[in-house]
């Protein structure tokens, strides 16, 4: 069984659920096959991801030519399927924010797919994120290559059901993962009953790097962190007012920003008009060992998002002993317990985040840990990677089975593989 990782930007920095994700299917005895549509090799800092990178082949790197190349060769070789695609295509780029055009090189994208996917016999494909990543997994289905799956994270796929057509992606998927019960939840209103039964609750987890590290003893030091990429959907702007009035209290405490981002220059000039330069550090791109330093070098990660899915940074929080403030969003709840690992409350609310803080930098260091004591167990039965993937893997196992001992790749198809090599 070779399984197909198909996402849009493969590796990536803010992406290292998926690699663990992937090191566990393969400990699971799966081999897995990388492929992204664009490449994000410029931002990558850690050493797993840049090995990862050269196990990934890239779509957009055969260039216009070889899209267009592709593109004719199987509308001449598969007439037939690839005029059901194309008027997938059509149906779906119609009533899509991005429009035909894009569509149409989604399909492209999709015929180079093709003939990669035949040469490495692939069983099935799995993409990552519910946008244009699965979008082309299916449309390489309609055109004859193997079954697709894909995990919803969100809030993005829910922000925009109809437009990136998730109920026909749903309907002709293998099966659904979802990253919490909360989405779980919002994938059941956007497909029919009869659906219901192919969407399954996989979490993304932590691994060893994590889950075994020693306890390090929380700090005296006034510091928190705040680990994710720099967008207005993190509710960066939020935390940055709260800090002005904790400051304008006189509290002496710094707060990490840990990443990077489009909102990266508007944060800096608001810190610098503020004069909260004493209180706010922003590292920029970091590896997983920062994270790991800086989160061990506070007090709590703090982590105000307006639109979330289920954020693995506050896992990685968890798994270290650090509590966690966040918000009432998403599948959140569903592993931050108020009061016993951390804190969570009202996204948009500067005034209780204000609060919760002050709070967190004024507890004695030995309810933190008691807290991040509560946080390691949670994330050890919830988010051990290693598990969650073995839940995949007889997914995949399960969904495959039937088809395995068969011919999966037809003569016209083989003949694509000259084509995208």
């Amino acid at each position: 069984m070779t399984i197909a990782y198909l996402v849009n930007q493969y590796p990536k920095v803010s992406h290292s659920f998926i690699r663990r994700e992937i090191a566990g299917l393969e400990a699971c005895g799966i081999k897995v096959a990388r492929f992204a549509i664009r490449s994000c090799s410029s931002e990558l800092v850690d050493g797993a991801d840049k090995l990862e990178l050269e196990k990934t082949r890239v779509v957009l790197d055969s260039g216009i030519g070889g899209l267009l190349f592709g593109l004719l060769r199987v509308a001449i070789t598969r007439s037939v399927p690839f005029l059901k695609a194309l008027l997938l295509t059509l149906k779906i780029g119609l009533g899509s924010e991005r429009g035909i055009f894009n569509h149409l090189a989604y399909l492209a994208e999709a015929c180079i797919l093709l003939g990669w996917f035949s040469q490495s016999n692939i069983t099935q494909v799995h993409a990552h994120f519910g946008t244009n990543s699965t979008t082309v997994a299916m449309l390489c289905q309609v055109l004859g290559g193997p079954p697709y799956s894909f995990t919803v994270h969100g809030p993005e796929e829910f922000d925009k059901t109809q437009l990136i057509a998730l109920p026909e992606k749903i309907k002709r998927a293998a099966f659904v993962v979802a990253v919490s019960s909360f989405g779980k939840s919002q994938l059941y209103r956007w497909c029919e009953h009869e659906h219901w039964s192919k969407i399954h609750v996989v979490h993304c987890g932590v691994d060893e790097m994590f889950l075994t590290k020693t306890p390090t003893p929380v700090p005296n030091e006034p510091q928190l962190v705040c680990v994710g990429r720099l967008s207005e959907q993190k509710g960066h702007l939020l935390l940055i007012e709260a800090v002005r009035r904790l400051a304008g209290e006189g509290l002496q405490f710094k707060l990490v920003l840990a990443g990077d981002g489009e909102l990266r220059s508007q944060i800096e000039n608001l810190i610098t008009q503020l004069k909260l330069q004493n209180h706010i550090q922003i590292t920029g791109w970091v590896s997983n060992t920062e994270v790991q330093k800086q989160i061990l070098a506070s007090k709590a990660l703090v982590l105000p998002s307006f639109a979330e899915g289920l954020p693995v940074v506050i896992m990685e929080a968890l798994a270290l002993g650090r509590p966690v403030i966040s918000t009432y969003i998403a599948g959140i709840p569903e592993l931050v317990e108020p009061g016993t690992c951390g804190w969570l409350v009202p996204s948009g609310s500067v005034e209780a985040l204000t609060t919760v803080m002050r709070t967190v930098l004024q507890l004695p260091v030995e309810t933190l840990e008691q807290m991040g004591k509560v946080g390691v167990e949670r994330v050890t039965q919830q988010h051990d990677a290693a598990i969650e993937a073995g839940k995949l893997a007889a997914l995949f196992q399960s969904d495959t089975e039937p088809l395995l001992g068969q011919t999966k790749v037809t003569a016209p198809l083989a003949a694509l593989d000259k084509i995208n090599n």
